[in-house]
């Protein structure tokens, strides 16, 4: 068994950076297709139903979660590897099996 004793802060500020904006994106889409099933249904109800606002919504979903969730999963990864760092030096780290 190997133990991580220590974490590279930026590396996994960059990876949590990465995996979250590919999270955002995908919850972005969820948005985006609600959006859009709520204008088409409210265009099948022969209201307006804000179709424009709902639609730009929708868009804006896929583009702005991808940077925002970016964005948290970085600082999150800057606040969690020097404490991780921290932690570690004093339990002993995570044991990984290696082959």
């Amino acid at each position: 068994m190997q133990s991580i004793t220590r974490l590279g802060v930026l590396s996994v500020a960059k990876m949590l950076a990465v995996t979250y904006a590919f999270l955002g994106l995908f919850f972005g889409a969820v948005i985006s297709l609600f959006a859009l099933m709520g204008v088409a249904v409210g265009s099948a109800a022969g209201g307006d139903g804000g179709g424009v606002m709902a639609m730009l919504f929708g868009v804006g979903a896929v583009i702005v979660l991808p940077i925002v969730y970016g964005c948290i999963g970085f600082v999150g990864g800057l606040i969690m590897a020097p404490l991780y760092n921290l932690v570690a030096k004093v339990v002993g780290g995570i044991e990984v099996e290696l082959s």
